[in-house]
């Protein structure tokens, strides 16, 4: 890639992406094969010596997910990057990469649903601790660190409280203790935050939501620093098989290439919205890191180019208010996941989050009342005039 090409969008569209070399089509082919032949006995016992460079079997690499790879790589300003099958194929192949039995992790109280499941009530069975926190006071974090911590894991901005956590100041708390600190920049996507760039060591990303962004993909990434920690997490994806299909790797390379154009539409959209909601009557709180109601607007100005499109609020009347809310929307879609180019609403504490403990929901700032909505692309007077209409049926 020219050193010319810096920007963002430029990455976007260009990175890891050259044309055919025997038909010359602009578009990175689909490999859709799970082997590869090799020109020679000789030849393919070097390949996998790692004497020359090549392919073996789709697991172990393809040609279109190495694309995505580099694309993405050069987003997030890292070393090289892991694609994966699903989203949480990335957070538990990065757990059990660099965590063993005996070793602690701390995390944040308000995580993905699944990501803290996975963790308490499977990787706990090999004993593996974990302590969930609010990160968005690093006190929290310092407070929590044992001399087995091996791992911060934090997901800024929170699914679905949008709290952020300051990466800057929790990467100095991991690098002065030697702890591995992981960010899931999904919420945000490489157009907004770049972690590795604040000290993190490794980024995850689910896919299937900003970087797709058309809801026809479940996928994940992960993103490292170095290379000690790529070899580790890649030697561990290999074996565990979790690595993503050549199709799905060319679909979200597809969804890649519009991905700033996407974002800076929703997030125009989402400080319409979210100033709307925080104006009407039957909207008891907002969330939204772009309101200067928001307690980290701050934070927010300081470590994230944009706000994004991810807004949470509670309308007065309690579970039952937002139940009609959602029931009553025309143009928003009921459905989890978010980041596509449609808005999406859902709600947390009986979809996403209900694997979670109510008490533990409600102290991580998840109550019942809580509704989550991912503005997506469409004309903003249309989607506030939807949600006009289902706040009238209240």
């Amino acid at each position: 890639m020219s050193e010319k090409m810096k920007g963002k969008n430029t990455k976007a569209i260009h990175s890891g992406q050259h044309p055919d070399p025997i038909f010359g089509a602009v578009m990175t082919p689909i490999y859709q094969t799970s082997t590869f032949a090799f020109k020679s006995a000789e030849d393919g016992a070097k390949i996998f010596k790692g004497e020359k460079s090549g392919y073996i079997y789709t697991r172990l690499g393809n040609p279109t997910t190495v694309a995505l790879e580099e694309c993405v790589t050069e987003l997030e300003d890292g070393y090289k990057s892991l694609a994966t099958s699903t989203g949480m194929a990335a957070v538990t192949t990065v757990y059990l990469s660099l965590l063993s039995s005996g070793d602690h992790m701390i995390s944040t109280d308000a995580v993905y649903g699944p990501s803290r499941v996975v963790m308490e009530k499977d990787l706990s069975r090999f004993g593996i601790e974990s302590s969930y926190v609010d990160t968005s006071d690093l006190e929290n974090i310092e407070k929590a660190i044992k001399p087995n911590t091996k791992m911060v894991y934090i997901e800024t901005p929170a699914n679905p409280t949008l709290k952020l956590t300051d990466i800057e100041g929790c990467a100095k708390i991991c690098n002065d203790k030697g702890i591995k600190l992981v960010v899931d920049n999904t919420f945000a996507s490489p157009i907004l935050q770049n972690p590795l760039k604040m000290g993190a060591d490794i980024v995850i990303h689910s896919m299937t939501k900003y970087l797709n962004g058309h809801s026809d993909v479940v996928a994940g990434i992960i993103v490292t620093k170095n290379e000690d920690d790529y070899k580790k997490i890649k030697h561990m994806l290999t074996y565990l098989g979790g690595t993503i299909d050549p199709h799905q790797a060319w679909l979200v390379l597809r969804g890649v290439k519009s991905l700033g154009l996407r974002v800076e539409r929703a997030c125009k959209n989402a400080m319409k919205v979210a100033e709307f909601l925080e104006s009407h009557p039957k909207v008891e709180r907002v969330f939204y890191p772009g309101l200067e109601s928001f307690p980290q607007y701050d934070l927010a100005k300081k470590q994230m180019k944009d706000f994004g499109s991810m807004i949470s609020f509670i309308v007065k009347g309690g579970l039952e208010a937002g139940r009609k809310l959602m029931n009553s929307v025309q143009l928003a879609t009921l459905a989890v996941s978010l980041g596509g180019i449609e808005t999406l609403i859902q709600h947390p504490a009986s979809m996403t989050h209900s694997s979670v403990p109510k008490e533990e929901r409600e102290a991580s700032g998840i109550s019942d009342g809580l509704v989550r909505i991912s503005i997506g692309c469409e004309d903003v007077e249309d989607l506030i005039s939807d949600l006009e209409n289902a706040l009238s049926k209240i």
